[in-house]
């Protein structure tokens, strides 16, 4: 059965940041696949796109350049907030500004979003809120272990039931 819209896919991986000699950013075994529903907008588009029409046993390698991956960083989504964002009953909890640490922040319309906190001065903290892999190729190399129908429960919920997949 080859890899297409609707079908449950368990393969393993490991992603190496930039090229096939990268750093190893991170990866799964065969005997902890990561399984997931082809076309349900879970995986990256172009990571799904060259594994499209594969079948178990194929093995893969390819690059996502970053542009077609989390997209290229965004210097404007690196802003600089007052630490008084971060009080608590108007105490600044400085625990809560750690380099290096993600943090959940609101914007004007209330939506949630993730940063990671990039720098700290005195009275400012500045945040990076592109995503972690924003402005990296990634290289991919794995194997396709199983492919599978979707069950129809399956493909009304748009994920994965059962083993490798979301438990009701």
């Amino acid at each position: 059965m080859i890899i297409s819209e609707n079908k449950v896919v368990a393969l393993s991986y490991t992603l190496r940041d930039g090229s096939a000699e990268g750093h190893i950013v991170e990866a799964t075994e065969e005997n902890n696949p990561l399984t997931f529903l082809y076309g349900a907008e879970m995986m990256l588009p172009s990571f799904e796109a060259n594994i499209s029409e594969m079948e178990a046993g194929s093995d893969f390698s390819f690059l996502l350049k970053a542009a077609e991956a989390y997209g290229e960083f965004d210097p404007k989504a690196v802003i600089e907030v007052s630490k008084q964002n971060f009080a608590v009953d108007g105490v600044i909890n400085e625990e809560l500004i750690q380099l290096g640490k993600p943090v959940i922040m609101q914007d004007e319309n209330g939506h949630r979003l993730q940063a990671k906190i990039i720098g700290v001065t005195a009275d400012m903290v500045k945040l990076d809120f592109n995503a972690p892999m924003a402005g990296k190729d990634l290289h991919f190399t794995g194997k396709i272990l199983t492919v599978r129908e979707a069950t129809e429960s399956e493909i009304a919920h748009r994920h994965v039931h059962g083993p490798g997949g979301h438990q009701h």
